[in-house]
């Protein structure tokens, strides 16, 4: 995906045959691809792509000289790489957060003419107390590396330090760092096969084209999930300073998206909200949503470290709290028709 703002750089046949390993597939409909390789382009000196010179030019401006490796992209003893690396090392589940966006962060502060103003952008970001972001730092590296947070700080260190940031590479500070993108960290997930589909969805074909359409894109999804997995986005993780205020509810009045392909968040009604009235997304997905109020709650403890108090889960405060037969038979299994729905959303 593009370095700055993650739309796809693959086309839609292209990301198709590398999931299902397969060069020889050719997608229908090919116009229906929005992807324009003539227009990507490479940083000179590390050969970093972009989708296009506006971001190429926004990523140096904002952080990338910092962070530009030039010569040095493959050479493994370069600060910045060893970081990479030891993160590729004890990466927990890829969504929950990534030590770049916090490279990102010191960058921009370090290229910024008014440093101040960035670190009081990040400083909107909610914070935890010392207990919870243990909590935090511990669910994102997971019990097999959760004392190697001392190595990812030196490394952090070594690659990044600023006189400007200082309190960010203290224990403490990088701990409170880790924890702030690991709690407000909102994942980006952008592919052009999904595009291809919506595109395709949307076509106004005859009966039988649109039947052998649909057929040939379920039996698509079908042959990658066996070839790569069931998740097929190009994944990353940003800050949204505005989404982050948003509280969760598991009956939201909003909900999050990228129909852009790209970093832009749209956060879009889901019915009439009045003047005053909070916004609320959810945190959980759809099928969690639909879990009694102990699995939903459960979920969020983990995640999130705290116990939601909705309207749907206020009144359902009597209910008993244990986990239904049917969601522990389920917690593993996933309806085909479901699963496709998951993975051509983007």
């Amino acid at each position: 995906a593009c370095d700055h703002c993650l739309r796809a750089l693959e086309t839609a046949e292209e990301n198709a045959q590398r999931l299902l390993g397969k060069s020889s597939l050719v997608l229908p409909h090919p116009e229906q691809c929005s992807i324009r390789k003539d227009l990507h382009q490479q940083c000179p000196r590390c050969q970093v792509t972009y989708c296009s010179a506006e971001c190429k030019q926004a990523a140096l401006e904002q952080y990338h000289q910092v962070l530009c490796l030039g010569p040095s992209r493959d050479d493994p003893t370069h600060p910045l790489n060893k970081l990479q690396e030891a993160w590729r090392n004890m990466h927990y589940p890829p969504e929950t957060s990534s030590i770049m966006l916090m490279a990102r962060m010191v960058a921009t502060v370090k290229q910024a003419k008014d440093k101040e103003w960035w670190i009081k952008v990040f400083s909107q970001f909610c914070n935890k107390t010392a207990n919870e972001e243990e909590e935090i730092v511990h669910k994102l590296l997971g019990d097999k590396f959760k004392g190697q947070l001392e190595l990812l700080r030196l490394l952090f260190t070594e690659a990044l330090y600023d006189e400007h940031l200082s309190r960010w590479f203290t224990p403490e500070g990088f701990r409170s760092l880790f924890a702030l993108v690991g709690t407000n960290g909102q994942g980006i997930g952008t592919s052009s096969l999904s595009q291809w589909v919506h595109a395709c969805d949307a076509l106004d074909l005859p009966m039988l084209q649109r039947e052998e359409l649909d057929a040939f894109i379920d039996q698509l999804y079908k042959d990658i999930e066996k070839e790569s997995g069931e998740f097929l986005n190009c994944e990353g993780s940003g800050l949204y300073v505005l989404q982050s205020c948003c509280n969760h509810s598991c009956i939201p009045n909003a909900e999050t998206s990228f129909p852009e392909n790209n970093f832009l968040l749209h956060l879009t009604a889901l019915e009439d909200i009045e003047a005053g009235e909070e916004i609320c997304i959810s945190y959980l997905d759809c099928c969690q949503r639909e879990r009694s109020r102990h699995s939903r709650n459960k979920i969020l403890r983990e995640n999130y470290l705290f116990t939601c108090s909705c309207p749907k889960c206020l009144a359902q405060a009597d209910d008993a709290d244990m986990t239904s037969d049917e969601e522990e038979e389920g917690e593993g299994e996933t309806d085909d028709a479901e699963l496709e729905d998951e993975m051509t959303d983007v």
